[in-house]
Order: structure tokens, then C-alpha cells, then sequence
């Protein structure tokens, strides 16, 4: 009990043993307001348990202790994600970031901002492609594995199913335009129609309207929850024109249910990255039940992992210098060296003040990044049933 009340003291920000002021800080870039609204508070709370895993059990160097402050990208304003990062890094004095979580959001955060300052980020949830390619001096990493991965897997998924031919509509930004080409090239079948949408509209009746022409009875949406995949989906099913709706990771969230309808998306298909069964799997998800958080929340894992391997990085530098942040991250996350698990920040601290290798392996996985940043992943298949979204499997 005493544990748990430490941590859930860490967690709201109150500071511990008598420190006033936090000594460090990495900031949290997410999109607390827009159409991932739903979907970020768990993300943000998977980072604060590392965050306070790590000042509950001695912090950083001689005691001190990491601050996380948010700052808002609204997902899809790039001038608020540069914004954002500008006050966390230049005004706060944040030295590493997690996030942002929409991908266009952290590539504006990225390239003008954290990149020309030096600091690294860690993106636990943005999935585009476009990611891998960025002219970065290797500061931009993910937790969360790419959208042309996943694309293939719900191509793959489709054809197992026995889907033939599907209309895709994206929504129109990094994240939506790469999914979809990757889905696009991946599908067996016949794409009749693969048409970008504006985010943030009322009336999708003209989109629909085209996709409809075509035929096709399955709707792919790649989109978000709270925004336009939440109305799309409405009017798709005013309309009577499609008989069958897919979504991706962006889609999962108990908010586009409870907004359109259980019985409407009954059957619906999605898929988002997954957790191995690792060990780090099972620790993480008792400290988040013991605090009443969904463990299987879409990236929360990923977030913890993105945290404390920051967190652990840092550690691993000596100093609360930017530089030589990046190199130390790829050396915590990397073998060989002994299994860190999440929680395990006392063992880590240990074993880096006597100049041992570590590897962490977190709650989503062990993060071996490649030289863009990239991590491999697993994706599962989500299905609506009695009014939630339920993981049926794997998919290879």
C-alpha cells in the first residue's frame, strides 16, 4: 500500500522526499485537445508511472529528481506542436522529449524545433513512414512501429477474411496518407477508390458520396477517433451505402463507440501495435491496475517505455547535458547487457554506476532501434463486441 501510495503521489506531480523543485526535466509533447483527445490522457499517464518509478527509487545521479511538463499539439496544428516544443525545451528547459504523438505534429516539433536544438525525442505513438526518412542527426526515435508495417498487416488481415475489394478514405496528413499507401500496395485485392479527407469538417456526405459510386461495400477509415473518423463513420451508416467498416490504430478509442454507436460499428475491424509476451508486459500492467489505468490502452505501453528509456539514457550519460543523449539511448536500449524491466530503475542506477551494460526490455517490447530510430513491432487485430473494442490475436 505504502508503494502504491508513493506512486500515485509521484504520479500527480507531487514533489518527494522534501525535494521542492525538480532538478530535471523531459517534457511530454501530446495531443490533449483535437481528434486524439480521448486517446492521450492514458498515453500521458503510461509516462508519468516511469517517470515516478524512476524518483521513488532514488532518481537521477545523487537524488535528483525528473519533472515531466505537457505541452499541447492539438494533433494536427503544426505551429502548436512547434510552439509546444519550443516552451518545453527553450522555456522550460526540458532536455529530452516524449512525443509528440500525431505524426505531422512531431515532425513540425522535430525539424524546427527539437532537432536544431539537440534534443532527442522519442515518439510513442506516431506511426507515418515518413518518420524513417528524416534528416534528423539521429535525435528522432519511435517505440512504436511504422505504418508500413502495419499496413501490410491489415492488408493481410483483410485478405484472410476473405475481403476481395475495399474503398479507403484517409484522413489527410502524415499519418493518414501513409497508412493508406501502405495498405494500398500490400492488398491482394482491388483498392476501388483511395481519396484523402480534410480533418475537422461537419458534412463528409460529398466523400462518401464518391467512395459510395464506386460500389465497394467495405469502408476503410484511417482517421481518428475524436475527429473526422468519428462523423465519417456516423454518416457512412445514415447513408446505408457500406456494410462493412475498418479502422486503424487512431480509430481505437472507446470514444468513437460510445459516440456513434455499438450496435452501428458492431463487427468493426481494426488493428494497432501490440505487446509481446514479455516479462516487462505483465509488470506494467499490474502497476497500472494497481492505479486503476487501462495497461491495454492504445501506446500507453509504448509511452512508458519511451519515458524511461529517456530517463535511462540520461543515467547513462552522467550529465543533464543534451549531448551524447542520443548515442546513450541506442547503448540502455541495445544488447548486450543485463535485462532491465520496467520498474527496474534502482537495478539500472546500480548497475551503470559500475560501468555495466544494460538492455532495457519494456512493457511493449525490447527496443533494439535501427539506424533511423525505427523499432520492429507486433500488430493486433481489434474487433467491436457488446460495445468495446477486444484483441482477437497477433497477426503475422
Amino acid at each position: 500500500m505504502k508503494n502504491k501510495t508513493l506512486l500515485a503521489v509521484a504520479i500527480a506531480g507531487v514533489s518527494l522526499l522534501n525535494v521542492a523543485q525538480a532538478d530535471v526535466k523531459i517534457g511530454f509533447l501530446g495531443g490533449f485537445t483535437g481528434p486524439i483527445e480521448s486517446l492521450t490522457p492514458p498515453i500521458f499517464e503510461g509516462a508519468k508511472v516511469a517517470i515516478a518509478h524512476v524518483n521513488i527509487q532514488g532518481g537521477l545521479f545523487k537524488g535528483e529528481m525528473i519533472e515531466m511538463p505537457s505541452a499541447d499539439t492539438t494533433c494536427v496544428d503544426a505551429s502548436a506542436a512547434s510552439n509546444g516544443a519550443d516552451r518545453l525545451i527553450n522555456s522550460e528547459g526540458a532536455i529530452a522529449l516524449v512525443g509528440g504523438l500525431c505524426s505531422g505534429a512531431t515532425i513540425a516539433a522535430a525539424n524546427n524545433i527539437a532537432i536544431p536544438a539537440g534534443v532527442p525525442m522519442i515518439s510513442p505513438a506516431s506511426t507515418s513512414p515518413a518518420l524513417t526518412d528524416m534528416d534528423d542527426n539521429d535525435l528522432v526515435f519511435r517505440t512504436a512501429p511504422s505504418d508500413a508495417y502495419q499496413g501490410v498487416m491489415l492488408a493481410n488481415l483483410l485478405t484472410a477474411k476473405g475481403i476481395s475489394e475495399i474503398a479507403i478514405t484517409y484522413v489527410n496528413n502524415d499519418y493518414g496518407k501513409g497508412f493508406a499507401d501502405a495498405l494500398e500496395a500490400a492488398f491482394s485485392g482491388t483498392v476501388t477508390a483511395n481519396e484523402a479527407h480534410e480533418d475537422s469538417k461537419a458534412d463528409y456526405r460529398a466523400e462518401l458520396g464518391s467512395l459510395a459510386s464506386t460500389g465497394t461495400e467495405t469502408l476503410v477509415v484511417l482517421a481518428y477517433a475524436d475527429g473526422s473518423g468519428q462523423t465519417i463513420l456516423r454518416q457512412a451508416y445514415e447513408s446505408g451505402d457500406f456494410t462493412r467498416y475498418i479502422g486503424g490504430d487512431g480509430m481505437v478509442g472507446q470514444s468513437l463507440i460510445d459516440a456513434v454507436g455499438a450496435d452501428v460499428l458492431d463487427g468493426m475491424i481494426a488493428t494497432k501495435p501490440g505487446t509481446p509476451d514479455v516479462p516487462g508486459k505483465d509488470v506494467f500492467a499490474k502497476e497500472m491496475n494497481a492505479l486503476a489505468l487501462d495497461p491495454n490502452a492504445v501506446f500507453a505501453a509504448q509511452a512508458y517505455d519511451a519515458a524511461f528509456l529517456l530517463a535511462l539514457a540520461i543515467e547513462e550519460n552522467g550529465t543533464t547535458d543534451k549531448a551524447g543523449l542520443s548515442a546513450a539511448l541506442r547503448k540502455v536500449a541495445s544488447a548486450p547487457g543485463e535485462i532491465i524491466l520496467p520498474g527496474e530503475w534502482a537495478k539500472a542506477k546500480k548497475l551503470i554506476a559500475a560501468g555495466k551494460d544494460i538492455n532495457f526490455e519494456g512493457a511493449s517490447g525490447n527496443h533494439e532501434f535501427d539506424a533511423n530510430g525505427d523499432v520492429p513491432g507486433l500488430i493486433v487485430e481489434m474487433v467491436v463486441e457488446n460495445g468495446q473494442f477486444v484483441q482477437k490475436g497477433f497477426l503475422k
